[in-house]
């Protein structure tokens, strides 16, 4: 009797966590000035959201069903691989879109400037240190 207790409130707290962080994620894709600070709202918790809502409902499936719902966490999975690299391609073909936004990027802090809009080094010679990692000795 306790335990279901303690699983059912597992549950109703993974899903009031979940639907707490997609609706600030949802609130940030709609009030955000721009689509370089709109990203972080359907990428960072609204993510987070939908996975802790599969996440309840795969516990609710072993609980309730005594099965173990795969669905659930190929998407969960799906989307936490899926969000980022998205957000990556839309912010990068943001900036080629828009140049006066390139002024406003942060330095580096290397030798090397943005992969977005500086040529790649030729050689392994003109690549900072910073980015290189170990030398190969030889040749």
């Amino acid at each position: 009797m306790a335990l279901d207790f303690l699983i059912e409130l597992l549950i109703s707290a993974l899903i009031v966590l979940g639907g707490l962080f997609s609706l600030v994620g949802s609130f940030g894709l709609a009030k955000l000035p721009d689509l370089m600070t709109r990203l972080h709202g359907p990428t960072k918790a609204a993510t987070l959201g939908v996975g802790a809502l599969l996440i309840a409902s795969m516990i609710f499936a072993v609980w309730h069903d005594g099965f173990i719902s795969l669905h659930e966490l190929l998407i969960t999975l799906f989307l936490f691989l899926t969000a980022p690299i998205t957000a990556n391609f839309i912010a990068k073909s943001f900036l080629h879109g828009h140049a006066d936004q390139q002024r406003k990027l942060p330095p580096t802090g290397t030798d090397y400037g943005w992969a977005s809009f500086d040529a790649p080094p030729e050689t392994d010679d003109e690549e900072p240190d910073s980015l290189a990692g170990p030398r190969r000795s030889g040749g």
